[in-house]
């Protein structure tokens, strides 16, 4: 068992670290050379330019301002100045609500810090429990301030229900004031004087397919009839999935081209020269500039064809769109009603912000959502319960006597001290670091799969299943010290009432597993994060060799962003150790406060300096934090009543039921009352702001700020004159025109531009007598 003195050497092992990362950030920010590595958001709003452009050559890249190193440090409050309001409008709603989840864990836990350490500590070090218990028992003066050192049946454990109580009733207090606020905020965001498409947009799927009208006719003849006064234009969705791959490895193409014409220029005694096979270490040898040269003028043939076919072939065009109405008010209406008497057809749903779209998931037919995510649900269970197959297998290799047996030849080499302690120590921990690493690539592949239209809603998505792996994985897992197809495999033949009793025992036995865990992964990985190597290191590789002017300068920058889906789950990790163990060992609870301090400081410092967004979601995924925070508040109360419950407190455990049924009746009210901000738009706020950007706009060309707004980005690239005649043709095929279908049951009034095409209305009355 781990003692203070283990828990301080790691505590300082920790310390240190991130102090070295932090004073290397705090150097290398200096440097001009690295300025559009820790600063590259400036630069991408053109309010910053490179900081030496004359002068000496040392000064282009070292600061020999031998005063700035003396307020090295100054990141820090400068990080804080900003007022959050300034911080909407530099960043974005999703940047400042990301913030305020740190915050809010500062909130909740400080004063349950205090309390736990005045309160619970106290009365749980002096106990002599564990010195009176059996001599072969184990523990350490760290479990001594746990709940495990109250005697059986004591009624000390009151304390700890009262505790309970009190924690609950602060966190649904900071949780239900925090999402009053962010939806206020939402709503305020989403009414601000900002105009944006998405405003004005609604996504309609699942058009029905019609043998006498194309898909964007059947689309401009709906809502011409059904939103006639509100309906403005519309934009159908092409399946341009190949187009895109075609242009991304033309410019894959291209800018291998570019570093190799940089290097023969710097070196034009020799052509550089190249492989054809894969990866370029196999095949013919050839000249790599005019191999690359004639590549890019084959793909560029490849694209114009595949561009002519995406907006001639009526296959290209899937059965959605979207449709853009002349108010906010009509987008409202069409985005949360149902269109249609089949609700299977006409869906209608709020168009993602344009840079929010996900283009690939458009083409995906949408009766095959339920089947891919069915399939999803079956591989992200088995994925779950099964990830240490490849572990194990690993494992078993670290196993020197079953190596020896299957491959006996390689016993001289084994019986080196260093390889033996190398395959038994280290192999088994770098196979599982690895598969973590890309655990979260696996999950957004998922996510991709199940067709989700917006990188948002993927990265919610991946973000909620990273957080069940972790629950079941990390933290279940590190309990029961067992893998989760053995823990599923004890709760089966187990009740239901067993569950808790069961993980609740090995609680108080793994805090100091969980401190040491969250001074790695959250001090020293926090400060690695500001550091930032990697990009730094990639941005002066691609300095060197790609690029030749400004411009490929700031495309080398990779500023990156919050990281949605691997950043939250992390956070929702410590409140659910800080929430489980507030009551069960609150020694460590000071290392969690330590994390939300220093995290919030980088990641505001990050989110102002470095990090772009590629997406605004208007804090859209708040519902998801407060929904887990909630999860990680019943488990604590269920996990502290198994706990009790072994403790002989059957007079005090069923005080306990009370708190898992009030907080979800919490979760239910603050879903029925704030939620709506987060999934519909207030016809009321709609109409105000339409009736303000009348009278501040009455000029207003809407059309043309919204006629090109949801086109495929792939028809915006580089090629200017094609990507002219596309539009054109857009444009041409966005001018209303007469219907041609026989029956005319959905259009029975005449369009208001092509009125030469007078339908027959007495047949469509004809054929609805009722009517």
């Amino acid at each position: 068992m781990a003692t203070f003195a283990d828990i301080g050497l790691a505590a300082v092992i920790n310390i240190v670290t991130a102090l070295v990362f932090l004073l290397a950030f705090a150097i290398l920010r200096l440097q001009p050379f690295n300025d559009r590595v820790y600063f590259p958001k400036w630069y991408i709003k053109g309010l910053r330019s490179s900081p030496t452009h004359s002068g000496a050559f040392a000064s282009k890249i070292v600061n020999l301002d031998l005063r700035s190193y003396l307020k090295f440090l100054n990141w820090m409050p400068d990080a804080l100045k900003m007022p959050e309001l300034e911080l909407i409008d530099h960043a974005g709603l999703d940047s400042a609500v990301y913030l305020r989840i740190y915050l809010i864990g500062l909130k909740i836990f400080v004063p349950i810090t205090f309390l736990a350490w005045a309160i619970l500590v106290p009365v749980n070090w002096t106990n002599s429990t564990l010195e009176q218990g059996p001599s072969k028992l184990t523990y350490s003066d760290i479990d001594k301030l746990s709940i495990s050192n109250i005697p059986l049946g004591s009624l000390r454990f009151w304390t700890h229900i009262v505790m309970a109580y009190a924690f609950t009733l602060w966190t649904c207090y900071v949780l239900q004031k925090e999402y009053a606020t962010i939806a206020s905020m939402r709503l305020h965001f989403m009414a601000s004087e900002r105009r944006r498409p998405d405003q004005f947009t609604v996504l309609v799927r699942n058009v029905p397919p019609d043998p006498d009208e194309s898909v964007s006719e059947l689309v401009e003849h709906f809502f011409l009839v059904n939103h006639s006064d509100h309906y403005l234009t519309h934009q159908v969705v092409y399946n341009a999935n190949k187009l895109a791959e075609l242009v991304k490895e033309k410019k894959s193409k291209q800018n291998w081209l570019d570093y190799y014409q940089l290097k023969y220029s710097r070196n034009q005694s020799q052509r550089p020269m190249m492989k054809t096979g894969f990866l370029g270490l196999c095949g013919d040898r050839v000249d790599a500039i005019n191999h690359d040269t004639a590549e890019i003028e084959r793909l560029s043939k490849e694209i114009a064809a595949e561009r002519e076919r995406v907006t001639s072939d009526p296959k290209s065009i899937m059965p959605a769109a979207f449709v853009s109405f002349k108010t906010r008010w009509g987008a409202a209406v069409c985005a949360q009603t149902q269109q249609s008497r089949n609700p299977t057809l006409w869906l209608t749903e709020w168009a993602p912000e344009p840079r929010d779209v996900y283009w690939q998931n458009l083409a995906i037919p949408y009766v095959s959502l339920t089947i891919r995510r069915l399939i999803i649900t079956v591989a992200f269970f088995f994925l779950t319960f099964f990830f240490m197959i490849p572990i194990a297998f690993v494992q078993s290799l670290a196993n020197i006597e079953g190596i020896e047996k299957r491959a006996p030849y390689l016993k001289v080499i084994i019986d080196i001290k260093f390889i033996k302690s190398f395959i038994q120590g280290f192999l088994p921990g770098i196979a599982l670091k690895i598969f973590l690493i890309v655990l979260p690539t696996i999950l957004m592949l998922m996510s991709k799969f199940e067709g989700f239209l917006c990188i948002s809603a993927l990265e919610r998505r991946s973000a909620s299943r990273y957080y069940l792996f972790n629950f079941v994985n990390v933290f279940l897992g590190s309990i029961i010290a067992g893998t989760a197809f053995e823990q599923l495999n004890a709760f089966i033949k187990q009740s239901a009432r067993q569950i808790p009793k069961t993980i609740g025992v090995g609680i108080p036995m793994k805090a100091t597993f969980f401190i040491t865990y969250i001074m790695v992964d959250g001090w020293a990985g926090i400060a690695g994060e500001i550091l930032r190597l990697k990009p730094l290191i990639f941005f002066h590789l691609k300095n060197f060799l790609l690029v030749k002017t400004e411009k490929d300068r700031e495309e080398a920058m990779d500023p990156g962003s919050l990281g949605f889906d691997t950043g939250e789950p992390q956070i929702q990790f410590y409140f659910l150790l800080g929430l489980v163990y507030a009551v069960v060992a609150p020694v460590l609870l000071p290392f969690i406060l330590i994390f939300f301090a220093l995290a919030y400081v980088v990641f505001r410092h990050q989110i102002i300096n470095v990090y772009n967004q590629e997406y605004e979601s208007a804090g859209a995924f708040w519902p998801d934090v407060h929904g887990r925070i909630i999860a990680a508040l019943v488990v604590s109360q269920l996990l502290l009543m198994g706990l009790l419950g072994t403790k002989e407190a059957a007079l005090t455990t069923p005080f306990l039921i009370a708190l898992p049924v009030l907080t979800i009746w919490f979760h239910i009210f603050c879903k029925g009352r704030y939620e709506p901000a987060f999934v519909r738009y207030p016809l009321q706020e709609a109409k105000m702001k339409d009736t303000l950007e009348r009278a501040r706009e009455p000029n207003l060309n809407l059309k043309g700020y919204l006629q090109n707004a949801y086109i495929h980005p792939i028809f915006k690239g580089d090629d200017d004159d094609e990507d002219e005649e596309f539009n054109g043709k857009l444009e041409q095929e966005s001018v209303l025109v007469p219907t041609k279908r026989q029956s005319r049951r959905n259009t029975p009034v005449p369009s208001k531009i092509s009125s030469s095409s007078t339908p027959s209305l007495p047949d469509a009355i004809e054929e609805n007598p009722e009517r």
